[in-house]
């Protein structure tokens, strides 16, 4: 009797450990961990590699960068269709060859030309891959555990990335040796993800194809998915593009920061993330979705208010802008919790890679629009750009409160897993 509870035990700890997750579900997490630590390497210095290592012209070096996101985003909606037509993980896996592909030809670019076409297969492996991952992950995943398998991946991506940043940043000190070997590096990392996925991997769910056009008008019809996708738009402008793009140039010219304290924000947001995602997660099971994203875009509504205060109060400054970097990782967590699990039960089976790929598409133009035009407007008057953007928060936090009349009532909540449940009746 005794060996009976104590092998119970450690079943229930080894259960708790794993968080609920299944197998092959940690698998992919673990390979989106490989991922992230290779693209967190080279990310810092693509531009750098190739000016300095190949000698491209710098207008060159950065259209080549900035071909690999301009391909991922035509990419994007049509990998939908894709998913939904063959499957999550073979368009993963087509993916991960694609971007192992380019970043391997990255490695040994010699002319723009070349590197122009590595470009061009890293992009679509980058737009195939993000809504392909999504589909596949809740495909795996109990609607009840969803939640949590978001929180898990996005602190296996942030880890990855500082890591990765950090180790390139040793590696790169070694010149064109150091960049090529980063480069492969990165390949490899998406060679071992595609392993993971042949070998282990099962879908538990079998595709059905739809029709392209037809599909998609079927989203579009779709009117609670559309005002969750408006409202992403804002929330990911404010929270992820703002706080990326325009705060470093104002933290550098307005307040006279140094390159290497600026770093020190971002690794603050990482940080913050990798350590409040998975309590956040628990804190959202049994609470409403709605009022998370909302409670995200409020908290993002402080952040500017706290970055308009330091460069009010210059004593102040930095703690301030260390405040509002974690204050925003923080309510990253708590939009993430909800956002794609409540994708994944808007969505039909047969298209949920194209709800996956149109919310990956409200993300691209997120991120698009806060540089494009809030870097106008910081120009003029940084105050302005910051007051703008706590505007838009808190009208997405009015936004995300107005969803929940159109959410059928099962969507409503975060659920509680199921192994929670039955931890507090035994209790």
């Amino acid at each position: 009797m005794e060996g009976y509870i104590w092998r119970a035990m450690i079943k229930n700890l080894a259960g708790h450990l794993r968080f609920g997750l299944s197998r092959p579900l940690w698998l992919v997490v673990f390979g989106m961990f490989l991922n992230y630590l290779g693209y967190g390497a080279v990310l810092p210095f693509e531009v750098i590699y190739l000016h300095d290592g190949r000698g491209f012209p710098l207008g060159v070096a950065g259209l080549v960068v900035g071909l690999v996101t301009g391909t991922a985003v035509l990419i994007s909606p049509l990998a939908g269709p894709l998913i939904d037509c063959c499957g999550a993980r073979a368009t993963a896996t087509g993916a991960g060859v694609a971007l192992a592909a380019g970043y391997a030809g990255l490695a040994f670019a010699h002319s723009p030309a070349q590197a122009f076409v590595a470009a061009a297969f890293a992009g679509i492996g980058n737009g195939a891959l993000s809504p392909s991952q999504s589909t596949l992950l809740a495909a795996l995943a109990s609607p009840d555990i969803r939640h949590r398998v978001t929180a898990v991946s996005r602190v296996a991506s942030n880890a990855g990335i500082g890591l990765g940043s950090a180790l390139g940043g040793l590696v790169a000190g070694y010149g064109l040796n150091g960049f090529i070997l980063l480069f492969l590096a990165n390949a490899i990392t998406y060679l071992v993800y595609v392993f993971v996925l042949v070998a282990v991997v099962r879908e538990a769910e079998a595709a059905r194809p739809v029709s392209i056009m037809g599909g998609y008008r079927l989203v579009l019809r779709d009117r609670a998915f559309l005002h969750l996708a408006l409202t992403n738009v804002a929330i990911i402008g404010v929270g992820w593009g703002v706080f990326t793009w325009l705060m470093p140039p104002y933290a550098e010219e307005q307040i006279g920061l140094s390159t290497q304290l600026i770093g020190l924000l971002l690794l603050a947001n990482a940080v913050t993330v990798v350590v409040a995602q998975v309590p956040v997660a628990r804190f959202a099971e049994g609470r409403r979705r709605v009022v998370m994203m909302a409670l995200a875009a409020s908290i993002f509504v402080f952040a500017c208010l706290l970055v308009i205060a330091a460069g009010i109060r210059t004593d102040m400054a930095y703690p301030a802008l260390i405040a509002a970097s974690s204050a925003v990782a923080i309510g990253e967590c708590f939009h993430t919790t909800a956002l794609m699990p409540l994708v994944a039960d808007l969505a039909p089976v047969s298209l949920r890679g194209r709800y996956m790929a149109a919310i990956g598409l409200s993300w691209w133009l997120g991120l698009a629009l806060a540089p494009t035009l809030g870097a106008q407007v910081l120009s003029l008057s940084p105050v302005a750009a910051f007051l703008a953007s706590a505007a838009v928060a808190a009208i997405a936090a009015a936004s995300a409160l107005g969803l929940e009349r159109r959410l059928p009532d099962e969507a409503r909540l975060t659920p509680r897993p199921r192994d929670a449940a039955v931890t507090e009746s035994a209790d």
